[in-house]
């Protein structure tokens, strides 16, 4: 090559270097930072062949409501399954250990699917979607509609609901109003359990909404509040309270959640996500995790960071996780395990391990768009950042798994579930459905950490989700892989159902063990840190003794697109422990400051002989 061409090949690869730090859109040529249409990720171009496809209106479908009806509609009748949708994945029980859950249907139709989902403590589970998908099964009162920005004609009103207030202990059902579109939003609890809910979609992308927790609170919304759109990121409270939004799609970059009617005039560059995108992205919704110094893990792709959010510094980089993208829309299973305030020296802090699981190869999604579907990620690895060596330990799960929901239980182990063994995240880019949950054991040694569990009958593919709750079940909602609510003609119809599973803790031989929480005796001002906390409770027949008793406290977590933003489980140390009559008093230690557990409402359990109470909502401040 001569030295003209050398100059010329030179000067062109400053000036991508240039325009990609810029993010100007010559660098497209690369097809990384390209603005990708929004048909990647919504199928729906409105040719003549799609208009011939399209899912019926309702006034077409069997047994549906009148147009000027409101509330709930009927189901639409399912069509047969189709080859894809009988094709699942059931995995052997493994009963060795006794009972294996159980599973029951809480509601034929909750009127909305559930692609978000966050337990609220006033009793109830919010779940909502899209504007985008167009009309729900839930109508909002006719003088409450919202104002449609993207209708052709100016003044179009939409008056379906695309968000409800669930009451999982009776199934009733109330239409809640978003203004703005909460497509692939993030969120969090603030220190008054309030949901504080961030980004989405179109006019909803630079959106900040607050939903306070009581029955006839509604969404106030603050649509200008971020300096870029926030659509796939992840949202993590902070020790102070303050909330930091990390990402989304084409912006690599983070903020932090401005006071309402507030505007944020710039974001701060975090090149990571940046470094971590590709020509699908695969870093979208990267897993956060608040530590106990204060810093945040962040994992976007195959790689991580410690983040001192407080300087604006990466503090340590973490080796790399090969085999595949583990973030959307290849789309692992993240979690950080238990943190165990028990047996510390006096100031020290718990060494905090993170978990990915699953995932699938980099194409995967790209290959999804020609109907073909990869194997997924059978690897699940944890990383002790305690550790100044920390490396990934990798064991196998018993099937790969992409778009899984991730929970951590009130007795410390994890619960795998939903999601599909063949494909990535995306409208239908998924086939073979995992029916069977998996119990995770990270106590248990290397080789025993695997349980599966009694199988639901019900599909979860993308846009599901799911939660602990107070009763210590879990709550499963949602699944939509297509472009609208369609319930017939389609490989996974619309899932409107909603499930709740009975971990193998909760069988019947074992409720003699199950401890009650006196209410009453729960102090009314919570937790202070690192104080005392005292309360009562007593069990049904089995006594107990103080090594039989653990006390963990649950921050419940906001759900979506298989992970689960702000969960955090603790364990506290039991400092005092006596019979009283027929009931026992107990006085645990509380977290010492606000980098092990953030200021807000948590689920506190007395797990006794590893079956966990009836929580109850207990704050720290």
């Amino acid at each position: 090559m001569g030295s003209s061409s050398l100059l010329r090949a030179a000067v062109l690869a400053v000036a991508l270097l240039l325009l990609a730090d810029s993010g100007e859109a010559f660098f497209d040529l690369f097809s990384i930072f390209r603005p990708r249409s929004d048909s990647d990720y919504f199928p729906f171009d409105g040719s003549p062949e799609q208009a011939k496809r399209k899912p019926k209106i309702e006034q077409e479908e069997d047994g549906a409501a009148p147009a000027t009806a409101t509330g709930l509609t009927k189901v639409p009748l399912l069509g047969a399954p189709s080859k894809a949708a009988l094709d699942t994945i059931v995995l052997p029980v493994d009963d060795s250990a006794g009972h294996a859950g159980s599973w029951t249907i809480v509601s034929e139709n909750s009127g909305v699917s559930a692609m978000h989902l966050a337990v609220m403590r006033h009793g109830k589970a919010i779940m909502f979607d899209t504007s985008t998908t167009g009309r729900s099964l839930m109508r909002l009162p006719m003088n409450n509609c919202r104002a449609d920005p993207r209708a052709k004609r100016e003044g179009t009103m939409d008056c379906w609901a695309h968000a409800v207030e669930f009451d999982y202990s009776t199934g009733a059902l109330r239409s809640l109003k978003t203004a703005t579109d909460t497509w692939c939003s993030s969120g969090a609890f603030d220190a008054d359990g309030n949901l504080i809910q961030t980004g989405g979609y179109f006019e909803g992308d630079k959106a900040v909404r607050r939903l306070d927790a009581c029955d006839t609170c509604d969404w106030r919304e603050y649509p200008n509040s971020f300096a870029e759109g926030r659509w796939y990121a992840t949202q993590q409270v902070l020790p102070d309270g303050r909330f930091i939004v990390f990402g989304g799609r084409r912006a690599f970059s983070y903020e932090f959640v401005p006071q309402p009617g507030m505007t944020n005039g710039q974001s701060i560059k975090f090149p990571l996500l940046r470094e971590t995108t590709d020509d699908v992205e695969n870093n979208l919704y990267p897993f956060v995790n608040l530590l106990p110094d204060g810093n945040l893990f962040v994992f976007a792709n195959d790689r991580s960071v410690v983040f001192d959010h407080r300087t604006g510094k990466v503090v340590r980089e973490l080796p790399k996780l090969a085999g595949g993208g583990r973030n959307h829309p290849a789309s692992a299973m993240s979690a950080m395990l238990p943190l165990d305030l028990r047996n510390l020296t006096r100031g020290a802090d718990p060494e905090p391990e993170v978990i990915v699981c699953g995932g699938a190869l980099k194409t995967a999604f790209r290959l999804g768009e020609n109907n073909t579907y990869q194997p997924t990620l059978r690897d699940c690895a944890r990383i002790n950042l305690g550790k100044i060596d920390a490396v990934w330990a990798v064991e196998a799960m018993p099937v790969g798994r992409v778009m899984g929901d991730l929970l951590v239980l009130p007795t410390g182990d994890l619960l795998m579930l939903n999601g599909a063994a063949k494909g990535s995240s995306g409208w239908g880019f998924a086939r073979q459905p995992i029916l069977s949950p998996i119990l995770y054991s990270p106590r248990h040694p290397e080789g025993s950490r695997f349980r599966p569990l009694a199988a639901s009958t019900v599909a979860r593919m993308y846009h599901s989700s799911s939660a602990v709750l107070p009763d210590a079940t879990v709550l499963v909602a949602g699944g939509n892989t297509n472009a609208a609510y369609n319930f017939s003609g389609v490989d996974f119809p619309t899932e409107v159902r909603v499930e709740r599973f009975a971990p193998p803790y909760l069988s019947r031989e074992l409720t003699g063990n199950r401890a009650v929480i006196d209410v009453a005796s729960v102090p009314a001002g919570g937790m202070r840190y690192g104080t005392k906390f005292t309360f009562r409770f007593h069990t049904p027949v089995a006594a107990v003794e103080w090594g039989d008793v653990r006390v963990t406290m649950y921050a419940p977590p906001f759900t979506t697109h298989g992970y689960s933003m702000n969960q955090r489980l603790l364990v506290l140390p039991v400092a005092g422990f006596s019979a009283q009559g027929q009931m026992y008093e107990l006085t645990v230690d509380t977290p010492r400051k606000p980098e092990l557990a953030p200021p807000g409402y948590y689920l506190v359990y007395v797990v006794s002989k590893d079956v966990p109470s009836e929580a109850a909502w207990v704050k720290i401040q």
